[in-house]
């Protein structure tokens, strides 16, 4: 249950609304708001969400975090969370992306599950996200953070839609039944330089697992997946670093590769 009342959750939402329009930073919500609950969090990416929507921006999927224990051991975060994407925050392989556009820039390696059906709780299953999926690619999560991040909770994190930021998407799209996606390996250059290596099979034990999660958490909030969504089923690295100047590539074997830039 929500400890905060209605007036605090929505003043809340319109203070990361702003950060999110000024690229800045809020005072952690926790520290002001010591009794905030999970489903606060939630009440209040849910508000920001709606007013977002309310100006024309379009939500084209979701994504998952803190799903692997590397996400979970570099945030101090035990359990997963979701946000909202947008259709203004999707970048293609290539992408020169404006880094005054973020702040406390990390980047992911994951892959992204592009469903041709709905996906429902409260019992969605691993196997109903893989017939429920019309193909896979690989996929970097750009973090993005309005929140200050020292000492940051779950519930700050929620709120702030999950740190997301925007995503790049490249590579090798392939069908679920096409290959193994446990098995799906990553590099993740910065600079040249390999920073992370990791493995799919890291989130949940099988991405789709993630994808699954989301579907039955969604249910509790009287929400569902659609057809044609994008969804970023959680980083299997921990995240890396980036400013402008940084040029990032992410090696997926089969899979192919997917690049960007920060400038």
């Amino acid at each position: 249950m929500g400890a905060l009342t209605q007036d605090q959750i929505t003043r809340i939402a319109g203070e990361l609304a702003e950060a999110d329009r000024a690229h800045g930073v809020i005072p952690r919500i926790t520290a002001r708001f010591p009794e905030a609950t999970i489903e606060d969090a939630y009440a209040i990416q849910g508000i920001w969400r709606d007013s977002q929507v309310a100006t024309g921006r379009r939500l084209v999927g979701r994504k998952i975090g803190l799903t692997s224990k590397a996400m979970q051991q570099a945030t101090g975060i035990t359990e997963p969370d979701y946000g909202v994407m947008f259709d203004d925050t999707v970048y293609e392989s290539g992408a020169v992306i404006p880094a005054a556009h973020f702040s406390n820039i990390r980047v992911e390696v994951e892959l992204a599950f592009v469903l041709k059906e709905p996906l429902e709780g409260p019992a969605c299953s691993l196997f109903d996200v893989l017939r429920a999926t019309e193909y896979v690619t690989p996929a970097l999560e750009v973090l993005n953070s309005h929140i200050e991040m020292e000492g940051r909770t779950i519930v700050d994190t929620i709120s702030d839609n999950a740190a997301y930021g925007g995503m790049v998407l490249g590579g090798r799209p392939m069908r679920p039944d096409d290959l193994d996606l446990r098995w799906v390996g990553a590099m993740l250059y910065r600079n040249e330089t390999i920073e992370e290596t990791g493995v799919s099979g890291g989130v949940l034990g099988h991405p789709g697992n993630g994808v699954a999660w989301l579907a039955n958490k969604m249910h509790q909030h009287g929400d569902r997946l659609e057809s044609g969504e994008i969804i970023l089923s959680g980083s299997f690295t921990r995240p890396v670093w980036a400013e402008a100047g940084d040029s990032i590539l992410a090696d997926y074997g089969q899979m192919g590769t997917i690049a960007c830039r920060f400038q």
